[in-house]
């Protein structure tokens, strides 16, 4: 596997960070959300969302989804960066953490932004990188 190009995180993208673990810390739920992600469009905006866990695991939906939806819904069409962070379960220590995006949602950001920034854990410290050096050959 070829090595990322990375960046190291700015103002902008802790202030993403931020606003992901507000959402999950407010709305944290064993079992149920465990997740947060924040969205930051090129206006500035920030939209949030947090993990959807169902019974049936196969229709759960991702909270990068979530953000992404509500980003769109409120009519921002130009991405710039996504993040998603982990809340710790109650029998876990210490505070949120970046998450890589799954699979399936590296496909539906880069379907949307393909030009995108992701803030991602890597080589043990947190960086950014674009959406397609994360999704190599997207399919399309």
């Amino acid at each position: 596997m070829s090595k990322l190009h990375t960046r190291p995180l700015a103002a902008a993208d802790h202030e993403l960070i931020d606003a992901a673990e507000r959402v999950i810390q407010q709305n944290y739920a064993y079992g149920w959300h465990h997740v947060g992600a924040a969205v930051r469009t090129s206006s500035g905006s920030i939209f949030t969302g947090i993990h959807l866990e169902a019974n049936v695991g196969r229709i759960a939906v991702c909270a990068e989804a979530v953000a992404l939806g509500k980003a769109l819904t409120a009519g921002e069409r130009e991405l710039e960066a996504v993040v998603a962070v982990a809340h710790p379960h109650p029998h876990e220590e210490g505070g949120c953490w970046v998450v890589a995006p799954c699979g399936m949602c590296r496909e539906l950001i880069s379907d949307y932004a393909a030009d995108a920034e992701v803030i991602i854990p890597y080589q043990s410290k947190t960086a950014v990188c674009s959406m397609l050096d994360l999704l190599p050959e997207k399919y399309s």
